[in-house]
C-alpha cells in the first residue's frame, strides 16, 4: 500500500484517515539492520533472475510487459519516463518545480515553504496510467515519492501536464505529508506491492532501511512464487527433449509432451499452480496487494490464505460508506468481497487477463458473457434475461447510461485523475440514502435529481421487482446491512439487534459480518454472547474481529475465551488473540499453555519491531509494551510515532493517558498542548485533545481553565456527548447553574438519547427542586435503559422529594 495513492486532496481529510493506521499499517519481513540503497537481494532465496521466464513463456511475457504490473516500478530511463523533463515548470501556491535533464539523468528542482530550492535526481518511475509518479533516493536507504506527478492521459482528456496530488495545499518538510515525509515513503508504504518479494530491512533504532527485492517490479514470481527450481527443471527438460525445445522456440509457445502433461506443478519445480486456485482462493492471491489491509510481517508467499499474511480492513467510516460503497482508497478486495459474484465463486480472472491486467472485453460484452438469456450453469443465481437492452437499463443504447458499469460499478476518483470503479456490483439504492447517508449511482450522474426522485423512478421502472419493493418479503427479511451499520455508526442503541442478526446470518458476506462484530464491541454486556460465538466462526475475518473486545475482560475470562485462538490456523487470528491476551497474569494461564502463549507473543513483538516504520505500527508496539507492564518503553514508542507524525491522534491520546496513570500529569498536559498548537490538526481531533486536557486540569482542581478547554472542545467536536456532560457538571459544581443548563441543553440537542446526558438532566433538575422536570427526564432515560435497576430507586427518591415539597 502506498499512501501517495489516495483520493483526498485535503490534507485534513487525509490526516484523519491516517489516524486509523493502527489497523492499516503494514509490516514486512526484516532483512539487514544497516542502511543501504534499495536493490536486488544478494540471497536468491529460490527466486530466479529477473527475465528468466521470457525464454519459454514469450507470449505471457509480451502480454505482461505493458501491463500495470510491468510498469509498477522501473528505472528512470528515457524509455520509461513519460513526463516532460524539457525544462518544464510547475507552480502551485508556494511550491515551485522545474523538471529537466542532464544527459540520461532526470532531475527535479523543487522549492517550497521552509524548503530552499534544491535539485533531486529521479531514480525510479512508479506506474504509468493515468499518471506516473517519481521516486527520489534520500539517506538512510529511503525512497520518497514526489507529490507532483505527471498526468499521462492524452491531451484532449486533460492530460500531458504536471499536477499536484494535493492541489492548492503546501507542506513544510516536517509535515508527514511533505514529499520527504513519512507518508510518502516508498519503503514503508509502497514497496511490498510494487516489487517482488520485498524485504524492507527496517532498523527500529536508527529508523533506516536496507530494502531489497527479487524482481524490481511486479514480475512473474510475485504470483507464481520463486521459480529457480522450475528454471532448473526446464533447462534439464530442454536438454533431454531438444526437438520439442526447438519447436517451442519457433512457435513462441510452451510445447507440452505426453510426459509433461502428466506432471504436476510440483514435479516441474513450481511452488504453486494458479490453475488449481478456484473462487475465493484465487481472489485472495490478488488481495494480498489489491486490498486495504494490515500486513503481518511474514511476506506474501503465493498460495497462502489471505489472513495468514494480512488482516483485511473492515467496512469502517472513512474507508467505506455505511452501505459498503468505496469511500477511501481501498483497492478493490473489500468491495468485491461484498458482492454476490464473489459469493458465487466469480474470480478476478473471469474479467481481467492476469498478464495484461486489462479487462478481457471492453463494454457491456464483458458482463453479458454471463448475464444473458442463457447464463452459465455454474452460476444458477443469474436470472436469464436480455440485460443489454433498454428494457433493463432504461437508457439510450450506446450512451454512457446504458453501460452496465455506470449503474453497477460507479466511479470514485483518487489521486486527482484516477477514477476507479466500485467492485461490489451493487444495484443502485437511492431509497436507502436517508438511512445510510451513502451516495447512489443515479444521482451521482443525474445531479439535478434527489435520491427520493431517483428511487421513485426506479420504482416506476421495475415495480414489484425493485429492491425497495422486495424488502420484507420472504428471502429479503433483513434490511440492507448499510442501514444497520449506519445506525451503529450513529451510536443508536437499537442497532444492537440488527448487528446480532447480521453476525448470525450466514448469507451475509463475511466482511460485513466481521464489521458487525467490530461494531458490537461498543454495546457492552448484551453483545457478549454474540461475540463469544463469533470467536468460533468459520470465517477467519469474523474470528479476528471478535478477539479485540475481550482485551478488557477479566483475566480468567480472557484466558478461557482466547487461548484456543492462539492455535488458530490463520496468523491474523492468532495475532489478534495474542494482542488481547497481553497483560494477563501468567499464573492464571494453564501450565501446559504458558510457554506457547509466551512464544506467540515474542514472535508477534519481533514482527512489530521489524515493521515499526509507520506511526500505526509504532502504536501497535507501544500498546503491547504498555499492556505487558513495560511503561517506559511504551512511552518511548509513542513518542517515536509522534515524531513520524505529530498529528497521529491515537499515539498522542494513548501516551497522555499512560503518562497520567504514571503520575506524570504535567508531561501529559505538555503533550496535549503540543498537539493543540499544531495548525493543521483537524477540529474533531483538536476537540478530543482539548477534552483530555480539560479532564487533566479538573483533576488538578484547575476548574476555570478546565471549563475554558471544555468549551473549546464542545465547539470543535459538538457531537461528543461526554464533553457537554462534563462541562455541565463542572459549571454546576462552581454554582454557574444557568450556564450548566445551557451546556446540557446543547448536548441533548446533538444526542437526545444519550444516557449520561439524561442522567445529568435528572440530577440538575432534582438539585434545583424541579421534580416534575426531573421525572420527565427520567421517563426518557427509562426508554433508553429499560433494564437499568437503578432507575426504579431513583424514581422513588424523586417522588419522595416531591412529596416533601
Amino acid at each position: 500500500m502506498t499512501v501517495t495513492l489516495r483520493n483526498s486532496t485535503s490534507a485534513v481529510r487525509w490526516r484523519r484517515l491516517c489516524a486509523t493506521m493502527v489497523v492499516l499499517a503494514s509490516m514486512s519481513l526484516a532483512g539487514t539492520s544497516y542502511a543501504a540503497s534499495p536493490g536486488l537481494a544478494e540471497d536468491p532465496m529460490g527466486y530466479a533472475p529477473d527475465g528468466s521466464c521470457a525464454g519459454c513463456h514469450e507470449q505471457q511475457d509480451s502480454a505482461w510487459q505493458d501491463s500495470d504490473h510491468g510498469w509498477a516500478m522501473r528505472e528512470a530511463t528515457p524509455e520509461n519516463v513519460l513526463g516532460d523533463f524539457d525544462n518544464a515548470e510547475f507552480e502551485d501556491g508556494d511550491v515551485k518545480a522545474r523538471f529537466h535533464r542532464e544527459d540520461d539523468r532526470f532531475l527535479a528542482t523543487i522549492e517550497g515553504p521552509d524548503d530552499p530550492e534544491a535539485d533531486w535526481e529521479i531514480r525510479y518511475t512508479f506506474g504509468y496510467s493515468p499518471l506516473q509518479q517519481y521516486l527520489v533516493e534520500l539517506p538512510d536507504g529511503k525512497l520518497q515519492a514526489l507529490t507532483i506527478a505527471w498526468d499521462s492521459r492524452p491531451e484532449d482528456q486533460g492530460g500531458q501536464r504536471w499536477f499536484s496530488l494535493y492541489p492548492g495545499e503546501t507542506f513544510t518538510p516536517d509535515d508527514p505529508l511533505h514529499w520527504r515525509g513519512r507518508y510518502q515513503n516508498w519503503n514503508a508504504m509502497c514497496a511490498d506491492c510494487h516489487s517482488t518479494n520485498v524485504q524492507k530491512g527496517y532498523d527500529l533504532d536508527t529508523d533506516s532501511f536496507s530494502t531489497t527485492w527479487h524482481e524490481q517490479t511486479v514480475g512473474c514470481q510475485s504470483c507464481h512464487g520463486p521459480a529457480q527450481s522450475h528454471v532448473d527443471w526446464a533447462t534439464k527438460w530442454q536438454e533431454d527433449h531438444p526437438a520439442a525445445a526447438a519447436e517451442s522456440s519457433e512457435t513462441a509457445e510452451t510445447v507440452r509432451t505426453p510426459e509433461t502433461s502428466e506432471l504436476s506443478a510440483e514435479d516441474m519445480g513450481l511452488p504453486v499452480d494458479p490453475a488449481n486456485w478456484e473462487g475465493k482462493e484465487l481472489v485472495e492471491q490478488c488481495a494480498r496487494c489489491h486490498s486495504r489491509r494490515q500486513m503481518l510481517g511474514v511476506g506474501t508467499e503465493p498460495g497462502t490464505p489471505l489472513t495468514d499474511a494480512a488482516l483485511p480492513s473492515l467496512l469502517t467510516d472513512g474507508l467505506y460508506h455505511a452501505d459498503g460503497q468505496i469511500q477511501g482508497e481501498v483497492y478493490v478486495y473489500g468491495s468485491f468481497a461484498q458482492s454476490r459474484m464473489y459469493q458465487a465463486g466469480v474470480t478476478c480472472t473471469n474479467c481481467h487477463d492476469p498478464h495484461t491486467t486489462r479487462v478481457k472485453i471492453e463494454g457491456n460484452g464483458l458482463c453479458t458473457q454471463c448475464h444473458n438469456l442463457a447464463p452459465p450453469e455454474q452460476y444458477p443465481g443469474i436470472k436469464p434475461a436480455d440485460y443489454d437492452s433498454p428494457e433493463h437499463h432504461h437508457h439510450e443504447p450506446g450512451t454512457e447510461g446504458a453501460q452496465c458499469v455506470s449503474c453497477h460499478m460507479p466511479e470514485t476518483t483518487y489521486m486527482v485523475v484516477d477514477p476507479r470503479r466500485d467492485h461490489s456490483f451493487r444495484v443502485p439504492r437511492p431509497d436507502l440514502h436517508e438511512a445510510t447517508n451513502s451516495p447512489d449511482a443515479c444521482t451521482s450522474c443525474h445531479q439535478n435529481q434527489s435520491p427520493a426522485q431517483a428511487a421513485n423512478t426506479i420504482q416506476q421502472w421495475f415495480g414489484d421487482l425493485s429492491r425497495a419493493s422486495q424488502q420484507g418479503r420472504p428471502g429479503h427479511d433483513l434490511p440492507h446491512y448499510g442501514v444497520t451499520l449506519q445506525a451503529a455508526r450513529n451510536g443508536d442503541p437499537e442497532a444492537l439487534d440488527g448487528l446480532v442478526e447480521l453476525v448470525n446470518n450466514e448469507d451475509t458476506p463475511d466482511i460485513v459480518r466481521a464489521t458487525a462484530v467490530d461494531a458490537l464491541a461498543s454495546f457492552g454486556p448484551p453483545a457478549v454472547p454474540t461475540l463469544e460465538s463469533a470467536l468460533h466462526d468459520a470465517s477467519s475475518q469474523v474470528r479476528a474481529a471478535a478477539a479485540p473486545p475481550f482485551a478488557q475482560a477479566p483475566d480468567s475470562a480472557r484466558i478461557q475465551q482466547l487461548m484456543p485462538l492462539v492455535d488458530d490456523s490463520d496468523l491474523a487470528v492468532r495475532d489478534e488473540a495474542v494482542k488481547a491476551l497481553a497483560g494477563v497474569s501468567m499464573m492464571l494461564v494453564p501450565d501446559d499453555q504458558r510457554d506457547k502463549l509466551l512464544e506467540a507473543r515474542r514472535d508477534y513483538e519481533r514482527r512489530l519491531r521489524e515493521g515499526a516504520d509507520l506511526p500505526g505500527n509504532r502504536l501497535n508496539l507501544a500498546v503491547l509494551l504498555e499492556r505487558t507492564a513495560r511503561e517506559d518503553e511504551a512511552i518511548e514508542q509513542y513518542r517515536a510515532a509522534l515524531k513520524m507524525d505529530p498529528y497521529f491522534l491515537p499515539a498522542r491520546a494513548n501516551m497522555v493517558t499512560l503518562l497520567s496513570r504514571e503520575g506524570q500529569a504535567e508531561e501529559a498536559r505538555d503533550a496535549l498542548r503540543e498537539g493543540l498548537a499544531l495548525e493543521e490538526m483537524p477540529e474533531p481531533d483538536r476537540g478530543h485533545l482539548a477534552y483530555l486536557l480539560a479532564l487533566s486540569l479538573a483533576e488538578d482542581k484547575q476548574f476555570e481553565e478546565a471549563i475554558e478547554w471544555l468549551d473549546k472542545a464542545a465547539q470543535w467536536r459538538p457531537a461528543h456527548a461526554r464533553t457537554h456532560y462534563n462541562l455541565a457538571l463542572l459549571l454546576d459544581r462552581l454554582g454557574r447553574k444557568d450556564e450548566a443548563e445551557a451546556a446540557l441543553d446543547e448536548g441533548l440537542r446533538y444526542a437526545p438519547e444519550d444516557p449520561d446526558l439524561l442522567y445529568a438532566e435528572v440530577y440538575l433538575n432534582a438539585t434545583q427542586g424541579r421534580v416534575n422536570e426531573a421525572l420527565e427526564a427520567l421517563s426518557r432515560l427509562r426508554q433508553v435503559r429499560p433494564d437499568d435497576p437503578q432507575l426504579q430507586r431513583l424514581e422513588r427518591q424523586l417522588r419522595g422529594q416531591g412529596a416533601a415539597q
